[in-house]
């Protein structure tokens, strides 16, 4: 089971799994994100990398708001911040793993794959190594595969990577970054704005990389 957003950590994450010789299935939430551009760049990653299955699971966290990514009345920082910034999205993390474990089970999964990275982030928790291995914990607490003995793994093959380590590994084992979005408000043809944190640290991780940013940013 690998969660796909669309970015580029994502879609490394999908091919590290591949790479270890899983047999993929693929989950993506449009959970009412500024960037639907990066709902297709999943679709599109799940394609080219041949998951089993890719589903777009729908889950309004637009309506609780209390994110800049989920709200329109707050703005996406266009410099870095101090803190937890306001693209943070309240549990996001916490949910879209609770329903990746409920498909992990009905499938007997024996992995889940996340993409987060606690280097170059931009400072949520749910990133953490610490949130990974609480969430370790829930999942052998939880599930019956813990309770009869088995076991389901949360992979976070990034978690300790730099960006730039993050493109390497995704660039050795074919990722095409073209098809990926990390922007927090990319427009519908996923053209990023080139402000955000995300841009940001996209940008500086192709360059510390030593290769070409096939991004397409906005002109205006």
């Amino acid at each position: 089971m690998v969660l796909l957003s669309g970015g580029l950590d994502s879609a490394t994450s999908l091919a590290v799994a591949r790479e270890s010789g899983f047999r993929c299935y693929g989950l993506t939430f449009d959970y009412g994100q500024r960037s639907q551009a990066e709902i297709k760049s999943a679709t599109a990653q799940a394609r080219a990398q041949k998951v089993a299955e890719h589903r777009v699971l729908q889950l309004p966290l637009g309506e609780f708001g209390g994110s800049a990514l989920t709200d329109t009345g707050i703005s996406v920082p266009a410099a870095e911040t101090r803190g937890i910034p306001s693209t943070y999205v309240p549990a996001r993390n916490t949910i879209f793993l609770s329903h990746a474990l409920a498909w992990a089970e009905v499938l007997e999964a024996g992995a889940i794959f996340i993409g987060v990275n606690a280097l170059d982030y931009s400072g949520y928790p749910d990133c953490r190594p610490g949130y990974v291995a609480a969430f370790q914990r829930l999942i052998h607490l939880a599930t019956r595969a813990g309770a009869e003995g088995g076991r389901i793994s949360l992979e976070a093959p990034l978690l300790q990577l730099s960006k730039s380590e993050i493109i390497q590994t995704g660039a050795g084992l074919g990722v095409d970054f073209a098809k990926t979005v990390s922007c927090y408000q990319a427009d519908t043809d996923g053209r990023a704005c080139g402000r955000c944190d995300s841009c940001r640290l996209r940008r500086e991780g192709f360059a510390a990389a030593g290769l070409a940013d096939p991004t397409v940013y906005r002109t205006a």
